[in-house]
């Protein structure tokens, strides 16, 4: 595991080398979406970086990396919304997230292929803050449901083409 202050990573005083990135929010990323997304970053010599606030297993790879954040509420997030580019996606669950996120300009994608975007986001976080709010009235509002088969398969799916729609050469005029 490598900290937040490794050298390897993009940051915003080096622009000029940037390459389209995938940044995943790894505090709740599922194992089996971890292995899709770490398969894909092989196949496609994707730079994919894990930000976590504890150890990510991950294989050795040049194009996979894990960056460590101190502990606190967070404080992964706060470094993926710092180092993300316009154009990169970011892949979270986390809605406060993808707001700050898609907000930079990057694409959002939760680990169950729904893309996130400025036409969806505000309302999905205004049901988040309205079942939250329910929640704490003591209303039982249960969760999501099992990130089984169907989930994965949808998440691989809709990564695969925005990858190669990434890769995809730019027609020129």
């Amino acid at each position: 595991m490598t900290d937040a202050q490794d050298h390897d990573a993009p940051s915003p005083q080096h622009p000029a080398e940037h390459v389209t990135t995938l940044w995943v929010d790894a505090d709740a990323c599922p194992r089996a979406a971890r292995d899709i997304l770490v398969r894909a970053a092989e196949r496609t010599a994707t730079p994919t970086w894990f930000v976590a606030n504890h150890q990510v297993p991950l294989p050795r790879s040049l194009h996979v990396k894990a960056l460590s954040v101190p502990q606190g509420a967070d404080a992964a997030d706060q470094l993926i919304v710092e180092r993300a580019h316009p154009g990169d996606m970011v892949i979270t669950s986390d809605l406060p997230l993808a707001l700050e996120a898609i907000e930079k300009g990057a694409l959002v994608m939760t680990t169950r292929g729904e893309a996130l975007d400025s036409n969806n986001i505000r309302a999905k976080v205004q049901m988040r803050d309205f079942m939250e709010s329910m929640r704490s009235s003591g209303e039982h509002t249960g969760g999501p449901s099992a990130y089984g088969q169907r989930e994965q398969r949808d998440f691989g799916n809709a990564l695969d083409r925005w990858l190669a729609k990434i890769r995809r050469p730019i027609p020129r005029a």
